[in-house]
């Protein structure tokens, strides 16, 4: 069984930064952040491989930037420019073996003036 801890949430202004962060116990292989707003669906925000190898979805592109420390087992968000649209819980991720998938207990960014 995984264990996932995030810290990082918060308020912030509108054009601020926020890094989150993930820890994970036990072998996990992908891991990254999905992200849910009121009344929408949760949406994946970036993951990133052991490897190294990240993806992004296109609202993330350029202004967040997801890394891993695999010593640690800790994937982290740093968000930056910060829009009122980034209003959601974020939930890390990471996958084990079979790919299961196993999910933290989520963290609420607000970006308000």
């Amino acid at each position: 069984q995984v264990q996932l801890v995030e810290s990082g949430g918060g308020l912030v202004q509108p054009g601020g930064s926020l890094r989150l962060s993930c820890t994970a116990s036990g072998n996990i292989f992908n891991m990254g952040w999905y992200r849910q707003a009121p009344e929408k669906e949760r949406e994946l925000v970036a993951e990133v491989t052991i490897g190294g190898h990240t993806y992004y979805a296109d609202s993330a592109e350029g202004r967040f930037t997801i890394s891993r420390d695999n010593a640690k087992n800790t994937v982290y968000l740093e968000m930056n420019s910060l829009k009122p649209e980034d209003t959601a819980v974020y939930y890390c991720f990471a996958e084990a073996i079979f790919a299961t998938r196993y999910w933290g207990q989520g963290t609420q960014v607000t970006v308000s003036s």
